[in-house]
């Protein structure tokens, strides 16, 4: 398992529709080894930077993606915060919604950001994604 395999269970992770497509996901993804979760954000982008940053990093100790230690959080902490740091541009003063996607296998952990960036009916989208590679968990 590749860190292109596992960006990729991240992005499915973060584009699926509803809470059913990330179930079915997360077990299909479950069979080849690969462990999945996502969790919501939305708000003013600027200030939603560190609770998005805090969601993603509760979301994979919860799942068991990494451990409750400095180690878990401070990979899951910089590829969130490296993700967010591409859409920056795009999203600085405005309101942002999505998901946060979060896949590790092995040493590899990725997390991917799938933003709707806008005012009032007026939206972009934008994706983010960043890579770390950490100590096995098992």
């Amino acid at each position: 398992m590749t860190s292109v395999d596992v960006g990729r269970a991240a992005l499915a992770m973060a584009i699926s529709e509803d809470r059913e497509d990330e179930q079915n996901l997360k077990q299909r993804l479950s069979s080849r080894g690969i462990t999945v979760t996502a969790v919501d954000f939305g708000g003013e982008y600027l200030v939603s930077v560190k609770k998005i940053i805090e969601r993603a990093i509760v979301a994979a100790q919860r799942q068991g993606l990494v451990n409750a230690n400095h180690v878990g959080e401070g990979a899951v902490a910089g590829a969130a915060h490296d993700a967010l740091v591409q859409i920056t541009p795009k999203a600085s003063g405005l309101n942002v919604g999505g998901k946060i996607g979060l896949a590790r296998c092995g040493e590899h952990l990725c997390v991917a950001i799938y933003f709707g960036v806008g005012v009032l009916h007026l939206n972009e989208v934008a994706v983010g994604m960043a890579h770390r590679s950490l100590p096995d968990v098992n």
